[in-house]
């Protein structure tokens, strides 16, 4: 158990994503009274329901079966870098966090199944908390906490039919990637761009990496095919990500 703490400053979350979390549960209302209200509305939530836990149940069972959970004993720096994060966000509970080989990738996600939450951080991000990249792992692992306590996994499955929405699904899950980023560089003020650099360049090539030109770049990559590639995507472009951290410590 996790003892609570004080409040994180309301000015993390990002303001589009207070605005396009109001549409969500506009559409989403819509659609579950209009499913309610028919006989064949209902027998289709309930069979999508059965099916989508029937899926994250088997995506969570491969995850327990196939990645290695950190603990006191297991990779226990990184676990005691969990703690104190979930320490200092609030947490009652601190959330299980495992470590999973990808072939290389560079990433981490946050998952729920009916009351558990849990982090998946892949290997090769792990691997900078032993090359001197503590900060770097940090941002990351808060990153993905700050999904789990802003409760983003709970809404999206509950507003799943204003998900559905072209454009508008995508653009709050954006905004939410740039809250979490938010929370990340609160928490963990310098590992804020390393993390994202990692996250660009990989583990070893991140650290050689000038922060300002890629704050260029997003400056530069702004032509229709860049912001149209963003519009369907439910993460923001990682050089925008590597500026809007940069902007917020002040350093453009």
């Amino acid at each position: 158990m996790v003892a609570s703490s004080p409040v994180l400053p309301r000015t993390l979350v990002h303001p589009r994503e207070r605005v396009y979390f109001v549409l969500l549960v506009l559409v989403s209302v819509v659609v579950y009274i209009g499913l309610v209200v028919s006989i064949v509305g209902m027998l289709w939530l309930l069979v999508w329901g059965v099916i989508l836990l029937h899926a994250h149940g088997m995506f969570w069972g491969m995850i327990r079966g196939n990645a290695l959970r950190i603990s006191e004993q297991q990779l226990p720096e990184v676990h005691a870098m969990t703690v104190d994060l979930a320490h200092r966000m609030g947490f009652r509970v601190v959330p299980a966090v495992y470590v999973l080989q990808a072939g290389g990738s560079m990433n981490a996600f946050a998952a729920k199944f009916l009351r558990s939450t849990y982090v998946v951080i892949f290997s090769d991000v792990l691997e900078l908390a032993y090359a001197q990249g503590n900060d770097a792992v940090a941002f990351v692992l808060a990153h993905e906490l700050a999904h789990i306590h802003r409760k983003h996994l709970v809404w999206r499955a509950l507003l799943f039919p204003g998900l559905l929405i072209p454009f508008l699904g995508a653009a709050y899950q954006r905004a939410a990637e740039y809250t979490c980023d938010r929370y990340g560089a609160y928490l963990v003020p310098a590992g804020a761009t390393p993390g994202l650099l990692a996250l660009a360049a990989g583990k070893t090539l991140f650290a050689r990496i000038d922060p300002a030109m890629v704050v260029a770049q997003a400056r530069e990559e702004r032509g229709y095919w860049v912001r149209a590639a963003e519009w369907w995507s439910t993460h923001p472009h990682l050089v925008r990500r590597i500026a809007a951290v940069q902007e917020r410590e002040g350093k453009l």
